[in-house]
């Protein structure tokens, strides 16, 4: 896995599939984006298991570090510097690995079930309000993007909220009810 996630990070980073994926906001913030997260949240999990129980007992921060990380990637104008400055484009590579995904691996096991509830309906309320912004605004957004591209990425978003949302409520009311004895207390 571990292996895999490098290999996934040098493709990105040190071939043209980066800036094939750059090439247009969908494939920029829904995929490229994602994917970096997701090779750190790999990494994350491959920790030492010292190192990650000394970390994920510090849920909280872990995954407010990840969430603000994860925000400040959702601006547009970090966006379009990423695509602009190679050293942007160099601090956004290492950010979402080390600063969202490991964090992410690290703290969420470890964080309170409503807590996890929490994160999960304010990314929600992420997708819907950002794919609403994209949808509404007669602006481009981002300088290096059409205004389709960003009305195409608000679709996205909207029908990724209400994938995910569909899913988690499907879970939550389908799932076998727990006994008395496999409530924690």
């Amino acid at each position: 896995d571990l292996f895999i996630a490098l290999a996934a990070w040098l493709l990105i980073v040190l071939t043209p599939a980066g800036a094939w994926l750059e090439a247009t906001l969908l494939g920029h913030v829904a995929v490229e984006i994602p994917l970096l997260v997701c090779i750190g949240v790999i990494t994350g999990s491959r920790l030492k298991p010292r190192l990650a129980r000394i970390l994920g007992a510090a849920a909280l921060p872990c995954i407010l570090l990840a969430c603000f990380t994860l925000a400040f990637w959702m601006i547009p104008r970090w966006l379009d510097a990423s695509v602009n400055d190679a050293v942007i484009a160099w601090v956004k590579y290492l950010s979402l690995p080390i600063l969202a995904g490991i964090p992410l691996a690290l703290g969420w096991n470890a964080l309170h079930p409503i807590a996890r509830g929490v994160v999960k309906l304010e990314f929600l309320a992420m997708l819907f309000r950002l794919g609403w912004l994209y949808l509404v605004s007669p602006d481009r957004l981002c300088n290096n993007y059409l205004l389709g591209e960003q009305q195409q990425l608000g679709h996205a978003f909207i029908i990724l909220g209400l994938a995910c949302g569909m899913i988690w409520v499907t879970r939550l009311f389908f799932r076998p009810v727990p006994t008395i004895q496999e409530f924690p207390c």
